[in-house]
């Protein structure tokens, strides 16, 4: 299933949600694909704050109907986006980022209860949020100067010493388990009716979160406890996104 996301400026890191900004983003998707797959889901990126959510959705349906895309999803959104949005036409996926370290989406009767409650499918991204849940970082030096999760607030100094304790943490699980603590973390987030995508640059990789780890009512206890305890220091998003989250 080839799942797409459009709709989007990112010279300017804003959402085009106008009709005809929909179309050209799937139709230019249409003309890199050449035929070699259809758009089974495509989403805009985030909510255009200058069109309505209905608009959007009814320009979406209208590529359904004209068999441009087989379904639509919808993207950071809310739990009042995501009724709003369904009104209007049946809603195939919602993607929002989860993981132990960003458990917004779960508060109860929000973004995952009110999907489960219409029978939308919930897609968890940054599951490993960025690499904090892989067990790779240890000190800031481990992550390249160049690298973009500098900007991210929970990557500062300060924040990386307080974050790194609950990264610890579920690396000790894993360890008593005999996983690897991103395996940890996607059972984590799949256990609450989400279908995780974490990110993978190699092949080994992908196999290695594809396997399937059940965490027991103990493992669980020990996280929670540690998710307590630890504090998760710094916002998901650097400031020039976040105004474009949870809308």
């Amino acid at each position: 299933m080839l799942s797409i996301k459009g709709a989007y400026n990112p010279v300017t890191n804003t959402p085009e949600c106008k009709p005809e900004s929909i179309r050209a983003a799937v139709d230019e998707a249409l003309r890199l694909l050449d035929g070699t797959h259809p758009v089974d889901l495509f989403e805009c990126a985030r909510i255009d704050p200058e069109v309505p959510v209905e608009d959007m959705v009814r320009t979406l349906a209208e590529l359904i109907k004209e068999g441009k895309i087989g379904s639509y999803g919808l993207s950071e959104v809310n739990a009042n986006t995501i009724r709003r949005a369904h009104a209007v036409h049946p809603c195939a996926g919602v993607e929002v980022e989860i993981s132990l370290f960003s458990r917004h989406a779960l508060e109860k009767g929000g973004i995952v209860d009110t999907c489960h409650e219409l029978g939308i499918p919930v897609i968890g991204y940054s599951v490993l949020d960025r690499g904090w849940l892989t067990g790779q970082f240890k000190t800031l030096a481990d992550i390249p100067k160049d690298d973009v999760r500098h900007q991210f607030p929970r990557f500062r100094p300060g924040a990386f010493e307080q974050n790194m304790k609950l990264a610890q943490c579920v690396e000790a699980v894993a360890k008593k388990k005999g996983v690897k603590p991103a395996q940890v973390a996607i059972a984590w987030v799949k256990q609450h009716g989400v279908l995780p995508i974490p990110g993978a640059r190699k092949a080994s990789r992908v196999e290695e979160n594809s396997q399937q780890v059940e965490l027991t009512d103990a493992e669980n206890a020990e996280l929670q406890e540690a998710l307590e305890k630890f504090q998760v220091v710094g916002h998901r998003y650097p400031d020039l996104f976040a105004a474009a989250l949870d809308r």
